[in-house]
């Protein structure tokens, strides 16, 4: 199946190229039959659904509206304000608008020069932090901690200090990349794992995204939940993508051979980009002096990405239309002076 051209030129949310899957489209049309009726008081089944799915007990899971939704029960169940949240910059947009909402301190800390986190200066900056955020994949640079870097980061970590493990790109790398989300809850009960169903699995218009946690985070994020909270879609949503598991990962599988040829294809013309395991790339800032800035660059050809202050640039992964828009905008960027901006 071809992925959705869509909007080639919308690079900037990270969305799916492809539509839902077709058993998932088929459930949904059935679902609206019942859209007279309210869903569930509280999600008890939707978590059911994903905790045997992960392999957790039901009472490990918690139901949000997407990561985003998530992290905000999360910050509303398990903070006051005035409290601290530590966090790397860049990071997810969506972070600095949550503490804000929750009226949290900010603490950053820069990620170190390839994109990946500097863990000892974030361990350092959650001493009395309250909630401390690592995203793996990070987001917006793609790049991935090892397990082992991880575990020794949760070990410095004050148990008193919550951490959001935010694995809203987990789909897309490598299995033998991932940590088992049981052992690692067991281990460290003051992590809170964060995921969704918007990236990889191509739902981000339902707003569907969960936690894992130990049993006692989890009951107090459960106690958070809004009646009638999660839309009658969203049972029936992931039921239907976990029954069609196989469809899904060839489509991750082709996504990340977009994301590899993309990755080559800007090496060719001297484009410098982290190592990224999402379904983006991130170009870094350039230190050449050669063409336009990325901003000028992708703007001139119509293109959105996301750019940072820093000068680099996140760009979603799509089809190969999108790519060779993006190859395009980039070769036209670097044969312009800057001056002629």
């Amino acid at each position: 199946m071809q992925p959705d051209a869509g909007d080639p030129l919308g690079l900037s949310l990270n969305e799916n190229p492809f539509p839902p899957l077709p058993q998932v489209r088929s459930a949904l049309m059935r679902s609206v039959q019942t859209a007279h009726r309210y869903p569930e008081f509280l999600p008890e089944r939707l978590r059911g659904v994903i905790a045997g799915h992960i392999g957790v007990p039901p009472d490990r899971v918690v139901p949000g509206a997407g990561a985003t939704g998530v992290a905000l029960l999360a910050l509303q169940a398990l903070t006051v304000p005035g409290d601290t949240m530590a966090m790397a910059t860049p990071t997810f947009d969506g972070y600095p608008i949550l503490a804000r909402m929750a009226r949290l301190k900010m603490r950053t800390v820069p990620l170190d020069e390839r994109g990946h986190h500097d863990l000892d200066g974030l361990a350092r900056a959650a001493a009395d932090a309250r909630v401390v955020v690592l995203c793996r994949p990070h987001n917006p640079t793609g790049t991935l901690e090892s397990a082992a870097a991880v575990s020794a980061f949760l070990r410095r970590v004050s148990r008193d200090t919550v951490v959001l493990l935010d694995e809203a790109y987990i789909e897309f790398t490598a299995p033998e990349h991932r940590i088992a989300v049981s052992a690692l809850i067991a281990r460290f009960p003051n992590v809170v794992v964060v995921r969704t169903f918007s990236k990889a699995y191509g739902l981000a218009g339902l707003r569907i995204g969960y936690a894992v946690a130990s049993p006692e985070l989890a009951r107090t994020l459960w106690s958070h939940q809004q009646p009638f909270g999660a839309a009658i879609t969203s049972l029936v949503a992931v039921a239907a993508s976990y029954g069609a598991e196989d469809q899904l990962l060839h489509r991750v599988r082709l996504i990340n051979a977009e994301r590899c040829y993309l990755r080559m294809r800007l090496s060719a013309m001297g484009v410098d980009t982290t190592d990224a395991h999402a379904n983006f790339l991130y170009l870094l800032p350039k230190t050449d002096g050669r063409g336009l800035p990325w901003h000028d660059a992708f703007a001139e050809g119509g293109l959105r990405v996301r750019c940072y202050p820093d000068g680099g640039a996140r760009i979603t992964v799509g089809h190969r239309a999108s790519t060779l828009a993006v190859l395009s905008a980039v070769g036209k960027g670097r044969a312009r002076a800057p001056s002629a901006v």
